[in-house]
């Protein structure tokens, strides 16, 4: 018995079987933001024998009350990498490998195939729905997460042996509808609460152990301190998945520019700024017309109609709302993909970020 993992080993059911399996085992994480920082240093102690991370975001201060698998030091530098390191620090038996890239439709399917389980810890909807078809088309279980404010939710999606994401939720919601974690906040604890119930499901179905949460979904509330059970089954009148599509329009983000787009644009339109006053003092972008989105509906009046508008937020959603909003009311309106953050990543290094 190997002393690192002599207290999981003798477990009942679990045994030398069980960390053969672990070790055997390949494993890739998306996302090294909250979930991760929970998610993968409990793989990695655990003994999975190859881990990879796919994350193409840099480390902010504001992530570090619950993305501690970074520290002070890795502000700046890639998260993916900076996750990689620590699980070379914690466990050097592991292979670990980090990819600094965002999982898209060019290339899911690509890196799906080397592994034999995914944990989507994403932040974002179009990634989460992009991960369960891909997961569907590889014949690959996810198990996947999600934390707002106080409360998550965790589950498995395996379409081999049940149900999966788009089982429970056919249809994304509605851009602004869910608020991000820069806008309706997170509780840390939350976080790590899910993300533990996300390592623990992806142990079962790596060992063997248990019953894996196939067709049942978990919540919790830290505010109550309660959790709860959802069962749901596979939705007989769902179209099969064919292919992966632009989860962007699906989700209700399309109509968006990238950076180099913008900064291209010479025509007159408004730029407008939909963030609140306190992040448009840390940075903005010149000669943008400040309207935080909830106000937006009411100082409509501010913009004229006759002119294209580009809205931009942080990273993207907000800005996606107003979009809509706006489209709505009759105006032509875009939105800056990725927000003031990959602008400041994409065309400006310089610039602050936060």
């Amino acid at each position: 018995m190997d002393a690192r993992y002599s207290r999981q080993e003798a477990l009942p059911g679990f045994g030398a079987d069980g960390q053969r399996r672990l070790a055997a085992a390949r494993v890739l994480v998306i996302g090294a933001g909250g979930l991760g920082s929970s998610v993968i240093p409990a793989l990695a102690g655990a003994g999975v024998g190859t881990l990879a991370i796919v994350d193409d975001d840099r480390v902010e201060l504001s992530n570090l009350h619950r993305q501690t698998v970074h520290a002070m030091a890795d502000v700046g530098h890639s998260k993916a990498q900076s996750a990689a390191q620590k699980v070379a620090a914690l466990n050097p038996e592991v292979r670990v490998r980090a990819i600094d890239e965002r999982l898209s439709s060019a290339n899911a399917l690509e890196l799906f195939a080397g592994f034999d389980l995914v944990v989507d810890g994403s932040d974002n909807f179009p990634t989460r729905y992009l991960a369960d078809d891909a997961a569907r088309l590889t014949g690959i279980p996810v198990v996947w997460g999600a934390v707002s404010q106080y409360g998550g939710q965790a589950g498995l999606s395996w379409a081999a042996k049940g149900p999966t994401y788009r089982d429970l939720f056919p249809v994304p919601p509605a851009p602004g509808t869910v608020p991000s974690c820069e806008v309706g906040g997170v509780l840390p604890t939350t976080v790590a609460v899910i993300g533990a119930i996300m390592a623990t499901e992806a142990i079962k179905v790596l060992t063997g152990i248990g019953s894996p949460a196939i067709g049942r979904a978990t919540t919790y509330d830290a505010l109550s301190g309660g959790f709860r059970t959802l069962d749901y089954a596979v939705d007989p009148s769902a179209e099969p998945v064919t292919g992966l599509i632009d989860y962007a329009a699906f989700c209700g983000l399309g109509d968006s520019i990238s950076p180099a787009q913008l900064a291209a644009r010479s025509d007159d339109f408004t730029l407008l700024d939909v963030r609140e006053p306190w992040e448009v003092e840390v940075v903005a972008l010149p000669g943008a017309l400040s309207v935080p989105l909830g106000e937006l509906e009411l100082r409509l009046g501010e913009l004229d109609p006759a002119k294209p508008v580009v809205t931009y937020c942080h990273h993207g959603i907000r800005s996606a709302s107003a979009r809509l909003l706006l489209a709505d009311h009759g105006f032509t309106a875009s939105h800056l993909k990725g927000g003031i953050d990959a602008w400041a990543r994409e065309l400006d290094p310089a610039m602050g970020r936060y």
